[in-house]
């Protein structure tokens, strides 16, 4: 646990804008990897030293509510990520929880009841408009609070309707404060310029209705075809996939090479495809590769251990596609139909996160050449040619071909995907203008002085009922506690196989002593008192 952090520059600037406004909701806007959820918990510290009371954290995923209460707690904030409105109250050994937008929509009204003078953190907050429902549990369950920081790593419209506690003009959600991957760039040693090989091909397929079509990303189709034709482009049976991932797997040792722990990332378009794509690197290519699916209960644990290990490559489908940190991640492939500038976006933050004491840390995203990813992948490599050109150029005017692009429609959803069928894939050529492997970093990115600003923090807020426990090498204090029921009920077991009482008896007698209603209530401290008690009941028994 810290009594101080360091911030970054715009992180500083952030929390100097948000202690200044007296309004209850604050949105910030900042590019993936720049530190989002570190400026968050700055401004909670800061929130809480003015004005005590629970805290309330809101993620999309059930791992990033792991990594919340992680980072939480290197801060002196205790935040159970495991708690649901079946627990009961929060537990007051902990300053608050984090739970997510799903669970909110469920248990609105329970959470409602914590959440009277609370302090909210919304992270990701675009995904409250993803479903009504979702939207009005959210504006029902936090309307009662004191503060709330929304926070999101992509600048959002409000196309259908309006997010909860944001503030529009136009269409247009308005942050209070805005910090682009151009700016990060700039600033030098945030975040990692992406680069976007391109690869061409030649697919050809039958349709949903059974005619057959042959084209190139070249070739002008309307939507609908041009999903078939890119579905036909990353299927696992042609020859375009495995001739990409060879690349992209050759990238990946070039950079171990000076990276040892370097990683890579495939994005599937679903588990059958993600499972096929971990199957053609390791037979055709013989690269090792880890798969995270949705329906693995042990996939939050899977992609901590990725992150903490030296495994070359990750297959994923959207498990780790918005705010998961690895930030050894060096090279991906973008092998998922979807093609909305908002998946992408967040597709690209994963590999931009920058890794002090690493030199030279461009990183590569491989890419069909459909045109409406090269849509996307120019407006990000504009902002990166602007930053790190050190002199304007003559032909920095607007390229009326990158014009043209910006017109593409958007994907078309309804296809037919039982009548479709990819026929053949073979990849063309690389669509990049070679300036993937050439452009040179700033030195100043090495080698200049330490950008960041230390903030002190001061002491931990209190808790409503502080526990007498230390977290030991734990990671955080829902940890702790977990640790403490398994022992409890372990020592419970023993003792009914040993007195020849019930189960249940003994947990009923252990409550008892402890003072306690339910163990999922219980404090550290009085799990502690629990444990001890039932060590007692054991020696008696000369168990």
């Amino acid at each position: 646990m810290s009594r101080s952090v360091r911030l970054r520059p715009w992180q500083h600037a952030a929390l100097a804008r948000f202690n200044a406004s007296t309004q209850p909701d604050f949105l910030a806007v900042a590019t993936p990897g720049a530190g989002k959820t570190t400026f968050a918990l700055a401004a909670l510290r800061t929130s809480l030293a003015k004005r005590p009371g629970r805290v309330l954290v809101v993620a999309p995923t059930a791992h990033l509510k792991l990594q919340w209460a992680t980072a939480a707690a290197r801060l002196g904030l205790h935040l159970d990520p495991a708690w649901t409105p079946a627990d009961g109250p929060m537990p007051p050994d902990m300053h608050g929880v984090v739970t997510s937008y799903q669970q909110v929509a469920l248990s609105a009204d329970a959470i409602r009841a914590q959440a009277a003078g609370a302090h909210v953190v919304l992270d990701e907050v675009h995904h409250a408009g993803e479903e009504q429902a979702w939207g009005d549990a959210l504006r029902h369950a936090f309307a009662p609070t004191h503060r709330r920081i929304a926070l999101s790593g992509t600048p959002f419209r409000s196309d259908t309707r309006a997010i909860p506690f944001i503030r529009y003009v136009d269409e247009e959600a308005v942050p209070d404060y805005e910090y682009g991957y151009g700016d990060a760039l700039r600033d030098g040693r945030v975040v990692r310029p992406v680069y976007f090989p391109r690869t061409g091909g030649e697919m050809e397929w039958s349709a949903p209705d059974g005619v057959v079509h042959e084209a190139t990303f070249e070739d002008p189709l309307a939507n609908q075809l041009a999903n078939q034709r890119l579905r036909t482009a990353l299927s696992i049976e042609g020859e375009w996939l495995p001739s990409v991932l060879r690349d992209a797997v050759a990238r990946l040792e070039s950079v171990r090479r000076h990276q040892p722990d370097a990683g890579g990332l495939v994005i599937a378009m679903d588990q059958d495809h993600a499972k096929g794509i971990a199957r053609l690197l390791r037979r055709e290519i013989g690269t090792p590769a880890t798969v995270v699916t949705s329906d693995d209960p042990d996939a939050s644990d899977r992609i901590a251990a990725f992150a903490a290990g030296r495994e070359p490559w990750l297959v994923a489908v959207r498990m780790v596609s918005e705010g998961v940190d690895i930030p050894r991640l060096r090279v991906g492939v973008y092998a998922t139909t979807v093609t909305t500038d908002l998946f992408f976006r967040q597709a690209v933050g994963r590999f931009v996160r920058w890794v002090p004491g690493v030199r030279d840390q461009r990183a590569w995203l491989f890419i069909p050449d459909d045109p409406r990813l090269r849509m996307r992948a120019a407006e990000i490599a504009e902002q990166r040619r602007h930053s790190l050109r050190r002199t304007a150029r003559p032909d920095d005017e607007d390229d009326p071909e990158a014009s043209r692009r910006a017109e593409s429609a958007e994907l078309a959803s309804g296809e037919q995907l039982s009548l479709f069928a990819a026929l053949s894939a073979v990849a063309v050529g690389d669509g990049s203008t070679g300036e993937a492997w050439a452009e040179p970093l700033p030195a100043e990115w090495e080698d200049g002085a330490d950008p960041t600003i230390e903030l002190e923090l001061g002491p931990p807020p209190p808790l409503v009922a502080p526990s007498p426990g230390e977290l030991g090498d734990a990671p955080t204090r829902r940890a702790v506690k977990d640790r403490l029921r398994v022992a409890n009920a372990e020592a419970a077991k023993d003792i009914a196989r040993w007195s020849g009482l019930t189960y249940a008896a003994v947990n009923r007698e252990l409550n008892r002593l402890a003072g306690i209603r339910r163990v999922t209530e219980a404090t550290e401290g009085e799990l502690v008192a629990r444990l001890q008690a039932a060590r007692r009941w054991q020696w008696r028994l000369g168990g």
